[in-house]
């Protein structure tokens, strides 16, 4: 379904960028645009308590997909639900697009674990049996790849800078303010 989502929204906001919607007239603003919409339906799930009877995973689906080695996979879980919200919304930002898809590319890759030990332990996943080891690598390669491909075209990351000892010495002195 997430799959279905990430490409439906894809083909449809490009499609009305092509129509003359300036913020997905290119490829990669609407590949940023549809990772947020996909991240917004799989974030509510880290969300969604057992005991819902809405056709999607819940809280208990994700934290049993996690790792044992994982210490507090709730907390685990739930801290990557946020994160997911604030890719998506740093993805929809234009000033936060570059790094809000670098870290998601991160996470998606640190995620990576639990789709893999939830394909070999076959783990059920909102009712249905878990997908194979053989989807399940491949699509998170997918989102990889669509979160980096979303930076494409976005400002660029703030540059630390450091001045060096000489160019400090050689600098004008600051002009002072008259009172």
């Amino acid at each position: 379904m997430t799959l279905i989502v990430l490409l439906a929204s894809f083909a449809l906001l490009r499609g009305l960028g092509a129509l003359g919607v300036r913020r997905f007239a290119t490829w990669p603003a609407a590949a940023a645009h549809a990772v947020a919409v996909m991240l917004f339906m799989t974030a509510s799930a880290h969300f969604v308590p057992a005991g819902a009877t809405v056709p999607m995973p819940n809280h208990a689906d994700l934290v049993a997909m996690v790792p044992s080695a994982v210490p507090f996979p709730s907390a685990a879980v739930h801290l990557t639900g946020v994160l997911e919200l604030l890719g998506a919304v740093g993805l929809i930002t234009a000033r936060f697009r570059r790094a809000a898809g670098y870290g998601l590319a991160l996470l998606f890759v640190l995620m990576l674990p639990a789709n893999i030990n939830a394909a070999v332990a076959e783990i059920p996943f909102a009712g249905e049996p878990a997908s194979p080891l053989w989807q399940r690598v491949p699509e998170q390669i997918l989102y990889i790849a669509m979160a980096l491909w979303a930076t494409r075209g976005a400002r660029p990351l703030p540059r630390l800078r450091r001045r060096s000892a000489a160019a400090k010495a050689t600098a004008p002195a600051p002009a002072r303010a008259r009172g």
